[in-house]
C-alpha cells in the first residue's frame, strides 16, 4: 500500500480542491463550490498526498464556535479510495477540533460506514445541528429529499449561532455596546 500524508491545505492547492469537490456536485455527493470560496476557505481545508506530492483528496473542518464543528468537502479521489488516506485526513481534522476545544463534530454523508470507525454515530433529528441547516441545507437541491445520514462525534449541541436553536442560549454572551458621550 503507498503511503499517504497530510497537511494543511496552501493557497496552491485550491484548484485540486476546486476540481475534487465540483467533480462530485453534479449528481449532489457534494455541494458546488466556486473557486473563490475554496480560496477564501482554503486554511479550513487539509490535503492528502502521496509519497511523491502527488493530490489524493481534501477535507475541510468548518467551525461554528466552541460547541460545533462541521468535517465538510471530505472526498478522495477514485483511486486513492481504500489506501488509507481518508482516514488520515479525518483524523487530522478531528484533531484540529479537539486543538480548538470544539465539544461536537458534525457531518452530513452517504458513507456512515466509513464514520462509525471513528466515533461518530447517527442523529435522526436534523433540527439538533440548526448551525448546519442554516449554513448548506437551504442551497442544497436535494433540501427536500435530502438521502444524507447526519452524524455527531460529541454531545448534542445546545447553542446554535446561524438560526434559531430549540434551546435556550445561556452559554452565548450577549453583544455589550459601548456608549459614549456622543452616542444618544
Amino acid at each position: 500500500m503507498p503511503s499517504a500524508s497530510v497537511r494543511k491545505a496552501r493557497l496552491q492547492d485550491a484548484a485540486n480542491i476546486f476540481e475534487l469537490v465540483n467533480s462530485l456536485s453534479g449528481d449532489g455527493t457534494l455541494l458546488r463550490r466556486q473557486y473563490a470560496e475554496i480560496c477564501e476557505n482554503v486554511r479550513d481545508f487539509y490535503v492528502a498526498e502521496s509519497e511523491g506530492g502527488v493530490f489524493l483528496g481534501c477535507g475541510a473542518l468548518h467551525l461554528y464556535g466552541p460547541h460545533l464543528a462541521e468535517v465538510r468537502s471530505i472526498v478522495m479521489k477514485p483511486e486513492a479510495k481504500g489506501q488509507g488516506a481518508g482516514g488520515l485526513l479525518l483524523k487530522a481534522l478531528l484533531q484540529e477540533a479537539e486543538d480548538h476545544g470544539v465539544q461536537t463534530v458534525c457531518l452530513f454523508t452517504r458513507i456512515p460506514d466509513f464514520f462509525f470507525r471513528y466515533g461518530f454515530r447517527t442523529t435522526m433529528d436534523r433540527t439538533a445541528l440548526p448551525d448546519k441547516i442554516y449554513k448548506d441545507c437551504q442551497k442544497c437541491p436535494r433540501l427536500h429529499a435530502c438521502d444524507e445520514v447526519a452524524m455527531l462525534r460529541g454531545p448534542v449541541p445546545r447553542v446554535a449561532v446561524l438560526g434559531p436553536a430549540k434551546i435556550k442560549q445561556p452559554e452565548l454572551v450577549p453583544l455589550q455596546i459601548a456608549f459614549t458621550g456622543t452616542d444618544h
